[in-house]
């Protein structure tokens, strides 16, 4: 027994309409903001709860998280007098909540951008201390460093909350 064309065509088109009503909703977590695109083009910010989308015209280009974040950067580098230090950095940083745009446009890898700077600033405060003088100016270099990233990454959108040196390691040989 064969189904009737009709009843085909109206359980698909029924089928369809509902996963395309389906499609229109989204999702946008807690601290997390969405990033809507029509035709490629960014439209909205759209904050947390169930949201409305034009099926097929706009798209969720991502999501920004607005938690504090956490980035440990490793670091070695030489020190005033000639003594390799391995050095650990934790740098804590977030999303402006007024500069979503930015942060989700102007970097591609904000990671890697913030240990560029951290790797730039470290190596150029700590060649300037002596290794003892490193282990008591370790909070000055943190306030070095957070100072300098501040300034940087508030164009990109974002702002560091604090960055502390949570480790230095100097050379086996100096250890011994």
């Amino acid at each position: 027994m064969l189904l009737d064309p009709l009843f085909v065509f109206v359980v698909v088109l029924v089928i369809g309409t509902i996963s395309v009503v389906a499609s229109a909703f989204f999702t946008v977590e807690q601290r997390t903001i969405g990033i809507v695109q029509r035709l490629g083009r960014f439209v909205r910010e759209t904050g947390p709860g169930i949201r409305v989308r034009i099926p097929f015209i706009e798209k969720v280009a991502g999501r920004v998280n607005l938690r504090v974040q956490q980035l440990d950067v490793e670091i070695e580098t030489k020190t005033e007098d000639n003594v390799f230090v391995r050095m650990v950095v934790a740098v804590q940083y977030f999303v402006l909540p007024e500069k979503v745009y930015d942060a989700f446009y102007k970097l591609d890898n904000p990671t890697r951008q913030i240990t560029s700077f951290v790797f730039d600033v470290v190596r150029a405060q700590v060649p300037k201390i002596k290794l003892d003088d490193v282990f008591e100016k370790k909070d000055d270099i943190a306030n070095i460093v957070k100072s300098e990233l501040s300034q940087v990454m508030e164009g990109f959108g974002y702002g560091i909350l604090k960055a502390l040196v949570t480790d230095i390691d100097p050379d086996a040989k100096v250890k011994e």
